[in-house]
């Protein structure tokens, strides 16, 4: 059994430098492979890469995006791995402690059939939480923290249970991410790509669950370095953490029959009327 860390790059090397040192410190019980996805880098990556004698190198051509990053990886380990293998999906301005892998290993095997995901800290002040898990709203199309929710603050000792994991140090089997389809990169290029494969992987049979203790250590802005220069970018720019047809399938999937009814007329709703979105108190 291996557990396959999967890291798409582009550019940013120093950043993918400093996840490689932290993986490669990694004290677990398992093998640990590194698999990063360089999508046409250029900046050096390639080169560095190149010269890493443990480290597998897929090539985008620029265009994949972290879904598509993501994808290319899975194609690659569904006909050169093994069934009982497992996937890490890590970003590279990310860092983690040595014993980040095992404790989300130990947790999968341990509540399994299970995927594990991880708390993000901020990296300049390593106390504050800035992610603890996601709980969705599908009515009001919202996603929300649990560092919002007093009653998961009280469960920091014990594991909790979510909607939906982030891809930014979440543990996989294998064979749930080739059960579940993989990545849909043609309509989840980026955003919300790893929210929605944890949906399908949870509607296999899988607990999504957050690990307290697997700290992951990230700048406060993740997730939303992509600014709209426009209104219309801002709903039809890959890059834009508001891409609007990633969000109607994600929100298409995570939802039951009537939610889906609905579907239609609620997306203009909000957008007009962005105040509807918000839960009453």
């Amino acid at each position: 059994m291996t557990v396959h860390a999967i890291v798409p790059v582009y550019n940013r090397l120093p950043l993918t430098q400093s996840l490689v040192a932290c993986l490669r410190k990694q004290v677990l019980n398992q093998p640990l492979s590194l698999l990063i996805i360089n999508d046409s880098s250029t900046d050096g990556t390639a080169e560095w890469l190149a010269a890493q004698d443990d480290i597998e190198v897929l090539n985008g051509d620029g265009s994949l995006f972290w879904g598509g990053a993501v994808d290319l990886a899975l194609k690659h380990l569904e006909t050169n791995s093994n069934e009982e293998d497992w996937v890490l999906l890590m970003n590279n301005d990310t860092k983690v402690a040595e014993d980040f892998v095992q404790r989300l290993l130990s947790t999968a095997q341990m509540h399994a059939p299970a995927a594990v995901g991880s708390v993000i800290f901020d990296e300049t002040n390593p106390h504050r939480m800035l992610c603890l898990g996601t709980h969705i709203d599908t009515w009001r199309l919202l996603s929300k923290d649990l560092l919002n929710e007093a009653v998961a603050l009280k469960q920091l000792d014990s594991i909790l249970k979510v909607d939906v994991l982030s891809g930014r140090g979440v543990l996989f089997p294998l064979s749930a991410l080739i059960a579940a389809g993989g990545m849909r990169p043609r309509v989840l290029p980026h955003y919300l790509a790893d929210y929605d494969v944890s949906v399908r992987v949870r509607k296999l049979g899988y607990d999504l669950l957050v690990l307290p203790s697997a700290k992951v250590y990230s700048a406060e802005d993740f997730g939303s370095a992509s600014r709209a220069t426009s209104y219309r970018d801002k709903l039809f720019s890959v890059r834009s953490p508001f891409y609007l047809p990633a969000h109607c399938v994600f929100w298409w999937e995570v939802s039951g029959w009537l939610q889906r009814l609905t579907l239609p007329l609620r997306v203009p709703l909000f957008i007009l009327f962005p105040r509807l979105r918000k839960p009453k108190l």
